[in-house]
């Protein structure tokens, strides 16, 4: 494909060279730069790409791509400046790769927590309705039935186009997929056609990053800010931000709601650990999931199926089938009479969603003890909250390592001591080695206890000083039962 071609929707400041160059293939990593390629400078939150333009000229790149021109050009490389490098490497790798999302309808979901529920499961739906789907999520990304490792919740926009171009040519009619913060602020969705977006809830996360909450919510709200006018928008009226996302959206708006009158209701008429009787729209339906949260993310994978065309009947007859998410409240019966709770909660929130569930279920009839840690390199701001929520709702407490990342596990879990007074402390220990942790919180527990492990979820390693260490909690859990 020419490069005029590739710039068709890119504001450019300057060319210099030719603008009919053929490309080949377009890259933001040097690395992967071969003869004929363009090279997309990009200035990352580590490292600056502009810093790797010679050794993408060196790899045979035809064409860069930068917000600063180099002061040495070479040769028969064609130098494209634009203002906004993060701006111009999706519509380049959406025309580049055929513009599949123009060939598929694709939904997004954004959040804080739910997301890789509400794709997960429309996935799963959309197949059992007899659909070829795609999936792009935390846990794994998907073409069909054919699984690919996922790196990111959001993969770069080279990378996402590549998938979804796979997706399209084989023949996909649905991609449902997660929009994190990041991705959306570094515009890696830019130059995709959404048929949908799905707005789930919205509390504290990667203020590392974004630095303030505000900045956090405006970037989930751009992305309703850029839906088109022929997509819908389905928001959450239970959450106090629900119609800030899409006050500004051209998207045909739907709300859904546990607690007020919304274009989608639902409720619980009954709860067990083994699932819940819902009422949704009128409708009874029993599902295999617990917790009020959940009841929030089946209603927003209804409405959304309603949206996409499917009917209620047909929704709710296929939601019963449906199971939870890998490490999202995984239960695992031990022989001696108590269940070990696997979930991924790894914010305030999350932990106050998945403890207030086992509490619906246990209704005072067994003992809670949690174990969880906050990752390193990551908010500090949330840990002593982490540990107020984990005690609030807990019998007892054990704060442990997450994936410490480049932090010292013991300064995390100080972290996190830091917000419980005296009181609260005696409620509490701390064992920094994450097998001992889970370990005492077994030999702890009596029969009708509940333990919660709350962190990694699917995870099935620990970061320690950029290492991944093989680490899988339900392993763990397995092998602390077998020995008892």
């Amino acid at each position: 494909m020419k490069l005029s071609e590739l710039l068709n929707n890119v504001k450019t400041l300057s060319i210099a060279g030719d603008e009919g160059v053929e490309i080949a293939g377009v890259e933001i990593d040097s690395r992967q730069v071969k003869p004929g390629y363009l090279f997309v400078a990009m200035r990352g939150t580590q490292v600056d790409g502009h810093r790797f333009i010679p050794k993408a000229v060196e790899q045979g790149a035809a064409a860069i791509v930068c917000e600063d021109l180099p002061e040495e050009k070479a040769q028969g490389v064609t130098y494209v400046q634009v203002e906004s490098a993060e701006e111009a490497v999706g519509p380049v790798a959406t025309r580049f790769h055929g513009d599949p999302t123009a060939r598929l309808k694709l939904v997004g979901v954004t959040g804080t927590n739910g997301k890789t529920t509400i794709a997960t499961l429309l996935y799963n739906m959309f197949r059992q309705f007899g659909h070829k789907c795609g999936l792009l999520s935390t846990v794994c990304n998907y073409i069909d039935g054919e699984a690919i490792a996922a790196t990111h919740t959001t993969p770069d926009a080279i990378e996402l186009n590549k998938l979804l171009g796979r997706m399209a040519d084989e023949g996909c009619e649905y991609v449902f997929m997660e929009c994190s913060s990041h991705a959306i602020a570094q515009r890696r969705i830019g130059g995709l056609r959404f048929a949908g977006g799905l707005f789930t809830n919205l509390t504290r996360d990667h203020l590392d990053y974004h630095k303030t909450f505000e900045n956090y919510r405006d970037a989930k709200k751009l992305f309703f800010d850029t839906l088109p006018k022929d997509a819908f928008a389905i928001t959450n009226l239970d959450d106090k931000n629900g119609l800030f996302m899409v006050q500004n959206t051209k998207a045909t708006v739907k709300t859904y709601s546990t607690r007020q009158m919304a274009d989608f209701r639902a409720r619980i008429i009954e709860c067990h650990f083994e699932g819940m009787y819902l009422d949704i729209d009128g409708h009874e339906v029993g599902v295999q999931f617990i917790g009020k949260f959940n009841v929030s993310n089946l209603l927003c994978v209804y409405a959304a199926a309603i949206m996409l065309g499917k009917q209620p009947e047909d929704i709710l007859v296929i939601m019963s089938t449906l199971k939870s998410v890998n490490g999202r409240l995984d239960p695992i019966r031990s022989p001696e009479g108590y269940t070990a709770i696997i979930d991924y909660a790894h914010t305030p929130d999350a932990l106050e969603n998945v403890l207030g569930a086992i509490h619906e279920v246990l209704d005072g009839k067994g003992r809670v003890i949690t174990v969880c840690g906050a990752g390193g390199n990551r908010d500090k701001g949330k840990r002593p909250l982490m540990a107020q929520e984990a005690v609030r709702q807990s019998d007892r407490v054990i704060i442990t390592s997450d994936n410490p990342r480049f932090e010292e596990p013991q300064d995390i879990i100080n972290d996190m001591l830091a917000g419980l007074d005296q009181k609260q402390m005696k409620k509490v220990v701390s064992i920094a080695d994450r097998r001992e942790a889970i370990r005492t919180a077994c030999m702890m527990a009596e029969k009708g206890d509940v333990i919660l492990i709350a962190g990694k979820g699917h995870e099935d390693y620990q970061e320690v000083k950029g290492v991944k260490h093989h680490f899988d909690d339900h392993e763990v859990v397995r092998e602390c039962f077998a020995n008892q």
